[in-house]
């Protein structure tokens, strides 16, 4: 559109991709977001210094902050998105559901009051019926959630949702929510003009999600029924003209599909007044830019098509790919991406990542790695192409989800569209299963450590960097250390190029078939192997390097992730039992529960407030 961009960035984002792709680059300030990206004054004044015309907020950070809005526009600046009034009137969960109740939107039976204590919010609990939902009545994303099953565990989920709805939004105010058993969360993308139209884009499901936020979505979603589909984005519509919407705007709404899609069964959540992070699946089955028509309507224009120009094709999904660790909890990761490659992009497959091979996932921010996002003529075609997409997939140097995320697009029932949001929680354990390395993945492991993966076949002996002997081939010892233990080989390769393995303790060589084998790639003292989606990580013994000495031993416990203790619970010479609570830590704004794995006395515990990284002691007990 011939617009010139300009960035802003902290220290941790010097040398991001986002800053190398912009025209022009503003530092706003240190690594933690407090100090540099919700900073407004600082990116009003960036914007201000580079005579920019807007402000495009994102996804996140002050994307809904009606406060930055109204100083952008004080600055004679244009914020692309929608008014200040609007984003006011949808930024608190709780005021946003009794403006929808006036309006005749349906809203999910709860407690949306101003009353914050303790004695109040157990009274609606049992008015409302358990199970519970507590949520910050500001922000999203599943943070300031907690699920309440029976009155005793109240006070400890309220005071813990606070505590994060504090920390990311700054606002610990709670509404109390009845709980849908057979929950799916499907939610209408809309846009509107400053001429009073308003257009839907049709619907996205984002059910798939884990720790209340989600990982795969798609569009349309599975099992719509016209009658549904007309209810739903007409109270979408109804919402966004209630309170003069205009720009790209998102009306989440919850929807028990205990008894199929019903459009008696469907009440409104929330409005997202921000273009989504999962917007391209919607782009790619209606053949619209939403960037592009936000900046059209940004700039003044009408909307550039009636809702009877919107047509629906095909489907689509995207992947939200993450560093962290399925199998630990999905607890947030970081590390550097030292290998780093994508399958092709195309019209029917897409790639938006903020982040290059070499590149740090720091603690800072969230640690998602990239979007994959496919189309398809059909939901089958889509999801296969997902799949497949997931498996050409390479990354290594952090713990990454994209094992889980194939997993979860073969899984039957996902395939089958009987997805809702506890689908995950239900079957976690075995969609973050880890795989055992395959004699082909050992194979290739062993073979990419020794160097002969790189050898080609040549009638001359003395040019082969395999080495000569004069009566049989010569064989390297070629040793690395996987999740199942070490594995020793020897390594050869005969005159026709071939490399052959030999395993220790077998007398018998066999031949690799290299152009099978699963593909690896060499990071510093590491190696990862490749193989249907899962990556295995190997380290490559240096036979000069001294033994490393263990940090610890087995009285002590690590810290699973990098962040801070944000409460201690217990004190040095305390007698705790096991599965009690030892400790909270914070990292990416979400608190993990660190508990006692045994019992024992405490001979030693972190200090509150103390900054950790990974593998940090956290507690050591006294010997028994």
């Amino acid at each position: 559109m011939g617009i010139a961009t300009v960035a802003v960035y902290s220290d941790a984002d010097a040398r991001a991709l986002h800053v190398e792709m912009a025209d022009e680059a503003v530092h706003i300030g240190p690594s933690p977001a407090g100090e540099s990206y919700l900073r407004d004054d600082r990116i009003v004044t960036a914007a201000i210094n580079a005579r920019a015309e807007a402000v495009h907020p994102g996804y996140g950070f002050l994307s809904e902050n009606p406060d930055f809005a109204d100083q952008v526009i004080a600055a004679g600046l244009v914020f692309i998105g929608p008014s200040p009034a609007s984003m006011r009137a949808m930024g608190l969960k709780d005021a946003a559901k009794r403006l929808m109740e006036r309006a005749g939107v349906p809203v999910v039976p709860g407690y949306h009051g101003e009353g914050q204590e303790l004695v109040l919010l157990a009274s609606k609990a049992r008015e409302i019926g358990y199970p519970v939902l507590i949520k910050a009545r500001a922000g999203g994303g599943g943070r300031g959630m907690r699920r309440v099953d029976n009155p005793d565990d109240l006070a400890e989920a309220l005071s813990s949702a606070r505590r994060e709805a504090r920390a990311a939004f700054g606002d610990d105010r709670v509404l109390v929510e009845k709980f849908i058993e057979s929950p799916r969360h499907i939610e209408v993308q809309i846009f509107g003009d400053n001429f009073g139209d308003v257009v839907h884009l049709y619907e996205r499901d984002c059910s798939a999600q884990r720790r209340h936020q989600k990982v795969i979505e798609e569009a349309p979603a599975p099992g719509m029924t016209q009658a549904m589909r007309t209810a739903m984005t007409d109270a979408a519509v109804k919402a966004a003209k209630t309170i003069g919407y205009s720009g790209a705007g998102t009306v989440e709404f919850i929807v028990d599909a205990s008894d199929g899609l019903r459009p008696d069964r469907f009440w409104f959540m929330e409005m997202n007044t921000r273009l989504q992070v999962e917007h391209p699946v919607t782009e790619m089955i209606t053949g619209i830019d939403l960037v592009e028509w936000q900046l059209r309507i940004a700039n003044g224009e009408k909307l550039p098509r009636s809702q009877e120009q919107i047509a629906l094709s095909g489907h689509a999904f995207e992947a939200r790919i993450y560093a962290e660790d399925a199998a630990r909890g999905f607890l947030p990761a970081t590390g550097t991406l030292h290998h780093l490659a994508f399958p092709a992009q195309s019209p029917t497959l897409r790639v938006e990542t903020g982040v290059r091979a070499g590149d740090a996932v720091s603690p800072y921010y969230d640690p998602m790695i990239a979007k994959l996002v496919v189309s398809g003529p059909d939901r089958a075609a889509a999801l296969e192409a997902l799949s497949m997409a997931l498996e050409q997939t390479e990354i290594a140097g952090s713990v990454t989800n994209v094992a889980f995320l194939v997993a979860l697009a073969r899984d039957a029932d996902f395939a089958a569209g009987a997805v809702d949001t506890g689908m995950i929680v239900r079957k976690q354990e075995t969609l973050t299963a880890a795989s055992a390395a395959t004699p082909a993945v050992v194979s290739a492991a062993l073979l990419a450590a020794s160097g002969l993966d790189s050898l080609s076949a040549g009638d001359d002996p003395w040019s082969s960097p395999a080495g000569y002997s004069h009566f049989h081939p010569i064989e390297r010892q070629t040793s690395v250390q996987g999740a199942q233990g070490e594995v020793v080989a020897f390594l050869s390769a005969d005159p026709a190029g071939r490399a052959m393995i030999r395993f220790d303790g077998e007398r018998e060589r066999q031949a690799i078939a290299r152009d099978r084998a699963p593909r690896t790639a060499l990071w510093p003292g590491h190696l990862t192997v490749f193989s249907g989606g899962a990556a295995f990580d190997y380290i490559m013994r240096d036979p000069f390097a001294k033994k490393a000495q263990s940090e610890t031993d087995d009285t002590g416990m690590r810290a699973p992730m990098p962040g801070f203790v944000k409460i201690v619970r217990a004190t040095r010479g305390d007698t705790v039992n096991k599965g009690q609570t030892l400790l909270v830590l914070e990292a990416m704004k979400m608190e993990h529960t660190i508990t006692a794995p045994h019992d024992g006395t405490i001979a030693e515990i972190a200090a509150e407030g103390a900054q950790i990284t990974e593998g940090t002691v956290l507690v050591t007990f006294e010997q028994a």
